[in-house]
């Protein structure tokens, strides 16, 4: 395709999803399986075919993709969590691509073993995005939200490990349990310690240079350098990626300045808008690449592999979840419930919360894009075995979990009724504002102790009223929110006309801004400096009262 090609299917792409959300917002349908829909209508067309590259899938949209997932996580809540974690994200992956081939070898005809537990690997690990996305919109409870991000973090690199292993068997170069376990402990460890590495070595260039624009190509280049740096050390470039997202979100409150994070936040909001845009169009598009080589096998053979691949990654996971909860409680995975008031450190999950888990588990690209580096032939010259079924049934899961579990997945959150509990977190918030002016005040008062010249005590005196007034409204606030009933965030009538007025307020210093610029009485360079002071001011006022 030439370059005007390109740029035209871009911006196609680009209106395609504006236009998808906007449907989205609307009809309360998730956007990516609203986009796959889309895609798939377009690979229907007369059009130009557009292939997944599985090497620019993982070397340019899954760094970016993970790093910003892993910078919105939360490293303390995964960590309290990490057995779960680990449990959904290396043993869960692991047994479903071994179900998988082994469903393949004795049910499919003429398949493997080991090109069975390639496809396993591929659609072993769930694709978040979808789960989340509507998990924030219908108020997933906080600690369902940390393990569902904290297993879509993890898992591609124990699938793609899994993954390179049983390709080398389906190669015939053979295959070593030992060797395999040591590939994978070497991958994973190196690839933490990779990650820390890159972590280590922002710290300072973000110190050195606290510059908004500085900040962002900083922030935008670490996630490709953890990757680069993960793969040429034979690593799993994908843990480095997210290991180094994680530490630099926890400690991002420290590295960098304000205005930094407000404009890496909103660079990194848009560049998650269009790359899971274009991911989801993408899914769609490949119906005639995994279409085209089913010819060579006969109707009986293509359901038999379609129901051992979807009924092995449907039923896997629920069983999975039962078997770990329903296990001693000197055995049973702890889970750490610091973001869930009233529940004990050992809490189990609940028959509703496995039911949301277990429907979460969407796959997305990521089991395409590996499924699609099979390699064509096999080091002896042959054709690897059933690469053409292989990839029909990775589609087949990616587009049933997708669409099927995607749309679904709303209904049935509000329909079990798991939702968090929206007054427990405005108190908790209320609470940290609370200590935060009353450590504000504390560090005045010692400012205040020095000697202060007369100029510098009465700009004290009036921040310290400003602090003292913000925090009766805040402890006002408090009290209001301990007498509401559990569940309820009460809104108080000044608190929603303070806001009201304030944005009226706003609107009138914006226009009149202009009537200057327009009457040339202002500079057009005078205009937006003012105009985004305003801005940064609209900014901080809430949409609703938290």
């Amino acid at each position: 395709m030439g370059v005007e090609t390109v740029l035209l299917l871009v911006l196609a792409s680009v209106a395609v999803i504006v236009a998808v959300h906007a449907v989205a917002e609307r009809s309360g349908l998730p956007a990516a399986a609203l986009l796959t829909v889309v895609g798939l209508g377009y690979a229907l067309l007369p059009a130009a075919e557009i292939e997944l590259d599985p090497e620019v899938v993982l070397t340019l949209v899954l760094p970016p993709l993970l790093y910003s997932a892993a910078l919105e996580s939360s490293l303390g809540a995964i960590r309290r969590n990490l057995r779960t974690v680990v449990s959904l994200s290396v043993l869960l992956v692991l047994v479903t691509a071994l179900v998988i081939g082994a469903g393949f070898a004795l049910f499919v005809t003429g398949a493997t073993l080991a090109a069975g537990i390639a496809l396993g690997a591929a659609v072993a690990p769930p694709d978040p995005v979808a789960a989340l996305a509507v998990g924030r919109k219908v108020g997933l409870p906080p600690r369902l939200v940390t393990l569902i991000q904290g297993e879509g973090l993890l898992n591609d690199a124990t699938a793609l490990t899994i993954l390179t292993v049983a390709v080398t068997a389906a190669q015939g170069d053979g295959f070593s349990t030992p060797a395999a376990v040591g590939q994978f402990l070497v991958a994973a460890v190196g690839g933490v310690l990779a990650g820390l590495a890159v972590a280590l070595g922002v710290r300072p260039l973000r110190r050195l240079r606290r510059d908004p624009l500085t900040s962002n190509a900083i922030s935008l280049a670490t996630p490709f350098v953890a990757y680069l740096i993960g793969e040429a050390l034979h690593v799993s470039g994908v843990l480095a990626v997210v290991v180094a997202g994680l530490v630099i979100g926890h400690n991002n409150a420290s590295w960098a300045s304000g205005a930094s994070r407000l404009q890496t936040n909103a660079v990194w909001r848009l560049v998650n808008f269009l790359l899971e845009g274009f991911v989801f169009l993408l899914i769609g598009q490949q119906l005639p690449a995994v279409v085209r080589g089913l010819g060579e096998y006969d109707t009986g053979t293509v359901v038999t592999a379609s129901l051992v691949t979807v009924g092995g990654m449907l039923l896997v996971r629920p069983l999975w979840l039962l078997l770990t909860e329903s296990l001693p409680q000197s055995l049973h995975t702890r889970l750490g419930a610091a973001e869930d008031p009233g529940a004990g450190p050992g809490r189990r999950l609940s028959g509703r919360e496995i039911v949301v888990l277990s429907w979460a588990g969407t796959r997305g690209v990521i089991s395409l894009a590996a499924i699609f580096t099979l390699p064509e032939v096999t080091s002896s010259g042959e054709p690897f075995p059933d690469r053409s079924l292989l990839l029909f049934c990775a589609f087949l899961a990616v587009l049933v979990t997708l669409v099927g579990q995607g749309v679904t997945f709303a209904p049935l959150v509000r329909a079990l009724g798991l939702r968090a509990d929206r007054g427990d977190q405005a108190r908790l918030r209320n609470q940290a504002r609370i200590a935060s002016v009353e450590a504000a005040l504390r560090r005045l008062d010692d400012l205040a102790s020095d000697d202060c010249d007369d100029v510098e005590g009465e700009a004290l005196d009036v921040l310290r009223s400003q602090l003292r007034g913000r925090l009766a409204g805040y402890r006002k606030r408090m009290d209001m929110l301990v007498d509401a009933e559990p569940g309820e965030v009460p809104l108080a009538p000044q608190y929603e006309a303070a806001l009201r007025f304030r944005r009226a307020a706003l609107d009138a210093q914006r226009e009149e801004l202009l009537r200057w610029r327009d009457g040339g009485r202002l500079p057009d360079e005078g205009l937006r400096s003012l105009t985004r002071e305003l801005d940064h001011e609209e900014g901080r006022l809430p949409t609703r009262a938290p």
